[in-house]
């Protein structure tokens, strides 16, 4: 019979103790379950390593923080990105247990409904609009990496910003305004 040390026992009553809500979890954010045992040891990993030089006051928050920040990373490192996969990041910050199965409907309608508009937009809209807002870029590197103004990418940015929020939130008015986004002006 093995002795645990003193760390491995706290490992295993503070967080292996959460496997089951983990890997429920994982489950609801991962696109592809045959992953999951892996992505649960990576977490465990991490965590382990970490909280070898400092326990977290919180092990279970620690846990799922760990958990998310490993699958944004594990996104941001693939080579193609589908919208539907960037999209499900934002749920990575909600708990297993806070999220409704009504509210996950709306949540995939929602993202259905974005994903269509975002596929909607013109070529230069579109790119303006992943790099800036998926990406991360400066308005100035986005200008540089498109050979456009910086006045073009901010006006690319606000029309798509605008077109996916009335998609997603439905237009106030009244389907009057019209897709300006490849007026030849803005290039």
């Amino acid at each position: 019979m093995a002795v645990l040390m003193p760390f491995d026992q706290w490992f295993a009553e503070q967080i292996l103790s959460h496997e089951v809500s983990l890997t429920r979890y994982l489950n609801r954010v991962w696109p592809n379950m045959s992953e999951i045992p892996d992505l649960r040891q990576d977490i465990y990993v991490r965590v382990y390593e970490s909280a070898r030089d400092s326990r977290p006051a919180s092990p279970r928050a620690f846990l799922f923080a760990t958990a998310r920040n490993l699958l944004t990373d594990h996104i941001r490192r693939s080579r193609v990105v589908s919208i539907e996969l960037t999209a499900d990041a934002a749920a990575l910050d909600a708990l297993v247990d806070d999220v409704s199965p009504e509210r996950h409907v709306g949540a995939r309608q929602e993202l259905q409904s974005l994903a269509l508009a975002f596929d909607s937009l013109s070529d230069k809209c579109r790119s303006v609009v992943w790099l800036r807002r998926i990406e991360g870029l400066s308005q100035r590197q986005t200008a540089e990496r498109l050979g456009l103004r910086e006045v073009a990418v901010e006006s690319q940015l606000a029309r798509g910003m605008r077109l996916l929020a009335r998609a997603v939130f439905g237009s106030d008015d009244g389907g009057k305004e019209t897709d300006k986004s490849s007026r030849p002006d803005d290039e």
